[in-house]
């Protein structure tokens, strides 16, 4: 076989079914979890200007290496982003549109994101998520965390691990801030080179790094909950306590501080235990109550995550749950005579709300079967001369031991659906 003339560009691949359909069927899982706590769907644009993004943090990775950038043809020229995250232009749709708070929205597609590829992370990648507006009542947090808990429950993950901290308001961070730089200048010579750039930027930043040689100096590095103000803390057991009513399990981790800028007080992550410990994070969030002042509009607290579908489905087939949604098709149409027999037939099953398909260019009996074993189908419909002429079909159980019969033409739809219910019971 030639090798082709192109490739999907580096970091991005081609979804094919059936693997399309069990990421659509995820998807639909968390659209009704999300739908049946109140959350309506909100469809943003791929790309925004550039300074929406921006705000997402100056000394972050996202904004300094990995967005996907470009000029629009105006003049003069926009300068424009690939959206390499949702939060942002949530907040942006918020502060442009003003809706009514508490805001409730969910959310689902492909974002960009310019870094180097390795497992279950890609330079286009899709995720679902969910952003709350409009209020700073801790037991928005509470019910936020659960949905995304929850959600992993109903898909059937067992081994994913909640852990959350505080990363503290604006009146004690500064502080903290000031006495993680001091420690982490002491220890500087020590650092990775990577981490004393960043250090520079964002000392926050450095307790983001999964390096081997900066983790002994996290690990001694202050702690935030040591610095919260008597409000994030009380905000800080709330959101525990009501994890504890649910019966949601979490561990405390005083290092986590996500990647983005715009977080404050509750911060958490979803870890699957099934997955290599480096690469084991299939989601996060937390409460980022300056975002959208930030953007030009009214001050207003929010709290969300995002979830990535690449790497749940990777802790899907770790724990073997989830598997692919069974075949669309109920019925393979096998037409023998070269007319226009199965096109009709399609067409008439397709509008009684069956899933219907056939083979073209005049395949022989045998080729036409074996396509319609490889269709999954449980029945399929055979028409010959004999058939036609008597006004009827042939009607094959594929996957059962219902054997054949014939049934007449007018009869045929009602005749697999009443098949397929104890198919379908079982």
């Amino acid at each position: 076989m030639a090798e082709p003339k192109f490739r999907a560009p580096k970091g991005t691949r081609d979804i094919l079914p059936p693997e399309s359909a069990r990421r659509r069927a995820l998807v639909e899982v968390f659209a009704d979890r999300a739908s049946r706590s109140g959350f309506g769907e909100v469809v943003s644009p791929m790309f925004e200007d550039m300074g929406v993004f921006k705000r997402v943090g100056e000394s972050t990775d996202i904004v300094t290496k990995e967005m996907f950038d470009l000029y629009d043809k105006g003049d003069p020229p926009q300068h424009l982003a690939l959206r390499p995250e949702l939060t942002a232009s949530i907040c942006r749709a918020f502060a442009e549109h003003r809706p009514v708070p508490p805001w409730k929205v969910w959310y689902e597609g492909p974002q960009f994101r310019y870094e180097q590829p390795q497992a279950g992370r890609y330079r286009q990648f899709t995720q679902v998520g969910v952003e709350l507006l409009g209020t700073d009542d801790p037991q928005a947090d509470v019910d936020v965390i659960a949905l995304g808990a929850g959600f992993f429950s109903s898909v059937g993950l067992s081994r994913v691990r909640l852990l959350i901290n505080s990363l503290g308001d604006p009146q004690c961070r500064p502080a903290y801030m000031e006495a993680l730089k001091s420690y982490l200048e002491s220890r500087g010579s020590d650092l990775s080179p990577q981490s004393q750039v960043t250090l520079e930027r964002n000392p926050l930043r450095v307790l983001d790094s999964k390096r081997r040689a900066d983790q002994p100096i996290i690990d001694s590095a202050p702690l935030m909950v040591d610095f919260l103000s008597a409000e994030s803390a009380e905000h800080f057991e709330t959101v525990r306590s009501g994890l504890d009513a649910l019966g949601i399990e979490f561990d405390i981790s005083p290092r986590l501080v996500r990647g983005l800028d715009y977080y404050t007080r509750t911060t958490f992550e979803f870890a699957a235990e099934s997955l290599e410990s480096s690469q084991n994070a299939v989601g996060g969030g937390g409460r980022y109550d300056g975002l959208v002042e930030d953007l030009g509009g009214p001050p207003t607290p929010g709290i969300g995550f995002a979830l990535g579908i690449d790497r749940i489905l990777m802790a899907c087939d770790s724990e073997q749950v989830f598997p692919q949604p069974p075949p669309a098709l109920d019925v393979f149409v096998v037409d023998v005579t070269g007319g226009p027999h199965a096109l009709s037939v399609c067409d008439a099953l397709r509008g009684r709300g069956l899933g219907a398909d056939r083979a073209y260019g005049g395949r022989s009996m045998k080729a036409q079967m074996k396509l319609a074993d490889r269709s999954g189908a449980p029945f399929a419909v055979i028409i010959g001369e004999d058939e036609v002429a008597s006004g009827e079909v042939t009607l094959r159980d594929m996957r059962g031991d219902s054997g054949q019969r014939r049934v007449p033409l007018a009869a045929l739809a009602g005749e697999i659906r009443h098949l397929l219910s104890p198919k379908q019971e079982r």
